[in-house]
């Protein structure tokens, strides 16, 4: 092909902060489509990705001949469906988190993707922030010793408006666990590894936002074991009130082993904090290297721009060079199916108020 045929199925705010900007370090892509349910959003998504062709109806968009490549960023419900329908026409698919309502649906559209020996990819945007990826690093050489504890915090302050089709069962299947959560779950299974065990508790703060009902949990934690042994503790909330909300609010992480340590946060990206076994003066700021900095392939200036922002890009140039060189994408729908299996194992921890055991899935 003379360059890959994208569309973006779902055109809100997601697709043009992060995936239009990615497309753009990617030369041998072109935009030939954008669909979007609204035609307000539909005009100003064709406009900002200068194609001529939009629909407001997906079933247009996904066989067209012209579409090599589909991203979607639609409510939830819809992720499973267009993927399908997507994957059923030979096309790659990248899709927004969580990929799917539920296990079973998530492991179909893995199986489904693979058996068509098509590129498929999970938006896990936080993987490609360089601090997160040296911690990885780090920890995969070694540099901790054996991990003992995994801790994950997201906190947010939303108040109390509106949050459309995130705050309704029916098009999200969870609130803040599919939302926020699902990205630390991801952060566990590359720091760490799968889960074994795990309890859970949510909370519904806040039944009504602005005057439109809310049936989803706008806090969740869990206590974990990993598979490896770790415990993992994890909270993400959307009512940890004065903390801001986005790229301002904080996210952290941090692994303890053996030999040491090491901590993420999303507000410094371009830095981590380490400890190591027998030093004095707690723990010190370390610089992230340069080759971190940006994804293989990835033409951006890591210096140029806002860094809490631009590292998303990265996911984009990820997808499309394991297009190009025909290779598995990271992550991928198994990294997706994987967390959906935490999420479906925490929603059963939640009602039977007990310890539950993680079942992965198998393709």
């Amino acid at each position: 092909m003379a360059k890959i045929g994208v569309a973006i199925i779902g055109a809100g705010g997601i697709a043009l902060a992060n995936h239009l900007p990615g497309l753009a370090l990617c030369p041998d892509t072109k935009i030939v489509a954008v669909c979007d349910t609204d035609p307000g959003t539909l005009e100003r998504a064709k406009s900002a990705a200068g194609v001529s062709i939009g629909s407001t109806d997906w079933h247009q968009i996904v066989g067209r001949e012209d579409v090599n490549a589909v991203i979607i960023c639609t409510p939830n419900h819809l992720h499973g469906p267009i993927a399908l329908a997507a994957i059923a026409f030979g096309k790659h698919v990248l899709c927004e988190k969580p990929i799917s309502m539920n296990g079973a649906e998530a492991q179909q559209m893995w199986s489904s993707a693979d058996a068509a020996n098509l590129r498929h990819m999970t938006a896990f945007t936080y993987r490609f922030v360089p601090a997160l990826r040296y911690c990885a690093h780090l920890v995969q050489q070694g540099a901790v010793g054996t991990p003992y504890h995994f801790r994950v915090q997201r906190f947010q302050d939303w108040g109390t408006r509106n949050l459309g089709w995130r705050q309704q069962r029916q098009f999200a299947a969870t609130g803040e666990i599919g939302d926020m959560l699902s990205h630390r779950i991801d952060y566990g299974h590359l720091l760490i590894g799968p889960l074994k065990s795990l309890v859970a508790q949510t909370k519904l703060l806040v039944p009504n936002r602005d005057g439109h009902p809310a049936d989803v949990e706008d806090w969740v934690a869990m206590l974990a074991e990993f598979q490896q042994g770790a415990s993992g503790v994890f909270e993400s909330s959307k009512l940890a009130t004065g903390c801001g909300e986005g790229k301002d609010s904080p996210d952290r992480c941090e692994v303890n082993g053996s030999e040491g340590m090491v901590v993420y946060q999303l507000a410094s990206p371009h830095e981590i904090l380490r400890g190591t076994k027998g030093a004095h003066g707690g723990l010190k700021v370390e610089k992230v290297p340069r080759e971190f900095l940006t994804w293989p392939h990835s033409t951006r200036d890591p210096y140029q721009g806002d860094p809490l922002v631009t590292f998303r890009y990265d996911q984009n140039v990820e997808f499309i060079h394991a297009i190009l060189e025909g290779r598995p994408c990271t992550p991928s729908f198994a990294e997706g199916a994987n967390v959906q299996a935490v999420v479906d194992a925490i929603l059963l921890s939640q009602s039977q108020r007990r310890w539950v055991d993680v079942g992965y899935p198998k393709v």
